[in-house]
This record gives C-alpha cells, structure tokens and sequence, in this order.
C-alpha cells in the first residue's frame, strides 16, 4: 500500500457541501390528560365514544443552525353523557441544518421534522390514555406535507381577501 490518496475529497473540494441534518434532542413541552367525568359516563359494549383529533405544526429558530420544530396535538373524546377525556400534548424536537437552501427551510421544518417526531408523539398519546383508563389510542399516520399545502392554501386566500 504506497501511496493512498482520498480522491473524494479532492471531487468535491469545489462544490457546495449537501444538506446536514442532525437531531439533538425531543421532548415533551407540554402535556395534560384531563379525566373530568371518570365513573360518571356509562359506555355500553360495543359503542364507541366520538374522538375528535386536532394536529398543528410550528417551528422557531433557537439558535444560527438551531431550529425547534413541534407538534401540538388534542384529542377529546365525548359520549352523550359528555366529555371522556381531554389529551393535550405539545412535542418537540431541536434540530441541527445546515446547508439547507432558504426555499427548503420552511417545508423541511414543518414536514419532514414532524414526520421524524410523530412515531414518539403517537407511543406517548398512547401510553397515556392507556394510564388513564381507556384503550389505547393508537393515531394513524399523519401526512404532514398535506397538512403543510393546506395550510399554504389557506395563508394564501387570506392574503387574496386583503
């Protein structure tokens, strides 16, 4: 072995580096599960309570290369007796970018973020309402770049009306 030389390095002295994208951490910044009505709300077999599930997504700069994204998440699950249960759950997660062109930024934290953090947000909603008495609740996936474009949507025919 005489001479070894790196001849990647050498490619790609010129050009731009790709994207880097490093997790830090995640953490729950917030989380409530309110019982209001335990004993008092008689579900017969077979009947399912209503769960109704709200999704939103944000995202801040924490530091230069230092972004947080989060998910606030609520279900609420009511019977005609009335409310079962009230899940509030907001997590979130530091990321590290760089590299990552400006037009990129805003859907990569608001999408592909969200997506890495889900599977956590689910196994703690979850575990929760399984504490609490209930059944699990088990969320399907979230398709968070249809939720991204509608909210696009949506900013975008606020701005027609102004």
């Amino acid at each position: 072995m005489a001479d070894e030389t790196n001849g990647g390095a050498a490619a790609t002295e010129n050009q731009p580096a790709g994207m880097q994208i490093q997790v830090l951490g995640q953490h729950i910044k917030d989380l409530s599960f309110e019982n209001p009505n335990v004993g008092k709300i008689q579900i017969k077999e077979g009947e399912s309570p209503a769960v109704a599930l709200e999704v939103n997504v944000e995202a801040q700069r924490l530091g230069p290369d230092v972004f947080e994204s989060a998910i606030t998440f609520t279900a609420t699950a009511s019977h005609s007796g009335g409310t079962i249960y009230v899940l509030e759950l907001n997590y979130g997660g530091a990321f590290r970018l760089q590299n990552v062109p400006p037009q990129a930024m805003e859907p990569f934290l608001l999408v592909n973020c969200p997506t890495l953090l889900f599977p956590f947000l689910r196994r703690i909603v979850a575990d929760v309402t399984r504490e609490g008495g209930y059944p699990p609740l088990w969320l399907d996936p979230v398709d968070f770049g249809a939720l991204y474009m509608r909210r696009q949507q949506e900013m975008a025919k606020t701005a027609e009306k102004q």
